[in-house]
């Protein structure tokens, strides 16, 4: 929203949704049921094309299924009370589309893809080649994004690989003078202190697997 002015943003994005409503309720309908039937993938691509060819009108659902209150606020200061209760019955009604356009926001405004906002994984063993089995499934949102199966060893080479080029930025940042924001190094902190926690475990499976590796009776 780098072309429109912050203190006539709301205004100028809600008037925009106001004069496409209809048609943006229709739109958020489909999304709903495609939603419904688990055709996810489907929602994010079209709320980007939305985000990509209507930016006003996306970004007045985005901030509207946020449920921001400064945002209500500044329409009813900008525009009137109507206007803020309409945008609120989008929350009420569409709730459920409320994390795709918040994980597409992201995308748009940060510039980012796919972000990951969690990992589900499943443990099993494979007695061909003496060895446990991590499967590991990472999300955006309601997507599942890809499946992986790997031995432990390959699931930690992408985990390193993963750390070096976490590292990497940060050396850059360190190198060009850049700034990290409070609230990701205070997550960086947090995501250290819990692989370190991860690597104490870590170590002492493997301490014990040494003394008794697996397949002995």
């Amino acid at each position: 929203m780098d072309d429109v002015d912050g203190d006539s943003m709301p205004r100028t994005i809600v008037e925009a949704f106001l004069e496409r409503e209809r048609g943006t309720r229709a739109l958020l309908d489909e999304l709903e049921k495609l939603s419904i039937e688990g055709r996810h993938d489907e929602v994010h691509e079209r709320v980007r094309n939305l985000a990509e060819h209507d930016e006003a009108v996306f970004y007045t659902v985005a901030f509207s299924l946020s449920g921001s209150k400064q945002f209500f606020g500044d329409v009813e200061a900008q525009l009137d009370v109507t206007a803020a209760d309409r945008l609120r019955d989008l929350s009420e009604t569409y709730g459920s589309l409320t994390d795709a356009f918040a994980i597409v926001r992201t995308e748009v405004s940060e510039d980012r893809r796919n972000p990951v906002t969690d990992l589900s994984y499943t443990v099993s063993y494979h007695r061909g080649v003496e060895s446990p089995i991590v499967g590991y499934q990472p999300r955006s949102g309601e997507r599942e994004l890809f499946e992986s199966r790997g031995t432990p060893s390959e699931v930690l080479h992408l985990s390193t690989d993963l750390v070096e080029a976490t590292t990497d930025a940060l050396d850059v940042a360190l190198e060009e003078g850049y700034s990290v924001n409070t609230e990701e190094l205070s997550a960086l902190i947090d995501r250290r202190e819990e692989l370190e926690s991860a690597l104490s475990r870590l170590r002492d499976d493997l301490d014990e697997l040494r003394r008794k590796p697996l397949g002995d009776e």
